[in-house]
């Protein structure tokens, strides 16, 4: 018997030989409730003074400052990050005839076409940007749609602005902020955000600490953000994003993962790469319990929102800890949640 929101699937995993296990999946386990309070506004001072719940193999959780990461990784660990830049697209003008419009740019499909989001645009429509720029709306699919630009990046980066996550309500620039110090290739249209907690000094200091470092590059749509429907868990499917680990680097992650060493993924967006098992080209993994991980060990991340893909990946990492007193005890200690928020170390 099947019914909503609980769902009864057969799901494959991998143990050696391919298992079948009859998995109940309710996509209410995945709710909590969170004090707006403590929805991050805007970034800690420092980037690695944020605070840090690590959560022990055994359950036990210990409170810490991200700079305390130090203590816990050895010339055993490698951390691999991911290198993708958010891109400023974000923008605003105005439609022929009048009205205002807002155009999210999500990703290239061609040329200066883009797939977008756009609220209250038709088919045909042509938005003015700024003097001499505009697009035109060539498709439209729900909230999403294909627009055609008459400008390249080089003027989105100009024009545009960066898209802060609709919970941030400050009027401040957090551009700078809102980006990793070790970002290089621009195609995020939102950060990923477990990288914001480092800094050049730190990862100097775990590098001469002998932590290998590593990374690769996975492009985040806002998809990741979305909550969970009924339909991913009937495909056992998520969004599409496109993802690069260099020949060179999965190499060395192959024999790393061969002698032992615990391979730490920075963020939910580099352990999806990591776990989706090739090198190049578009990822829609959808990781929740009792999904068997190939690649990943431990995990640095942040704390997400309710009813989220990523919220159930964290759940399948945990494996018998309870992530909902997890979060519990983060939310009793006021730790800040979401993007410009603390950070949790699960070993």
């Amino acid at each position: 018997m099947t019914t909503c929101p609980q769902v009864l699937k057969h799901q494959l995993l991998q143990a050696g030989d391919y298992e079948l296990k009859l998995t109940m999946v309710n996509i209410n386990d995945y709710d909590y409730n969170l004090p707006t309070e403590l929805i991050a506004q805007e970034p800690v001072l420092k980037r690695d003074e944020c605070r840090l719940l690590v959560v022990n193999e055994n359950g036990k959780i210990e409170h810490k400052h991200f700079f305390d990461i130090v203590d816990y990784l050895t010339d055993n660990d490698v951390l691999v990050v991911n290198r993708s830049k958010v891109f400023k697209a974000r923008l605003l003008g105005h439609k022929d005839g009048g009205g205002s419009a807002e155009v999210l740019l999500l990703e290239k499909i061609k040329n200066n076409r883009w797939k977008a989001l756009g609220k209250n645009l038709k088919e045909g429509q042509k938005i003015n940007f700024d003097n001499k720029y505009f697009g035109k709306i060539v498709k439209r699919e729900g909230s999403e749609v294909e627009v055609e630009l008459n400008f390249n990046e080089e003027i989105i980066e100009q024009i545009g602005i960066t898209p802060l996550p609709p919970y941030i309500k400050t009027k401040k620039d957090f551009s700078k902020e809102y980006q990793t110090v070790y970002a290089r290739e621009v195609g995020s249209s939102a950060a990923p955000t477990a990288g914001l907690h480092f800094t050049n000094e730190l990862k100097n200091k775990l590098i001469n600490k002998g932590v290998k470092w590593e990374e690769v590059v996975l492009h985040v749509g806002l998809g990741t953000f979305l909550k969970v429907e009924q339909k991913n868990i009937d495909e056992k499917k998520l969004h599409s994003e496109y993802f690069e680990i260099d020949d060179g680097t999965w190499q060395r992650l192959k024999q790393y993962k061969a002698e032992g060493k615990r391979i730490v993924a920075v963020g939910t967006t580099a352990l999806r790469a990591l776990e989706t098992g090739k090198q190049l080209g578009y990822t829609n993994i959808f990781i929740y319990p009792p999904y068997k991980f190939k690649m990943v060990d431990s995990l640095i991340t942040n704390f997400h929102l309710p009813k989220t893909s990523l919220l159930m990946l964290i759940s399948a990492l945990l494996r018998d800890r309870d992530w909902k007193k997890i979060y519990a005890e983060a939310i009793k200690e006021k730790y800040r949640f979401f993007s410009f928020g603390d950070a949790m170390f699960v070993l």
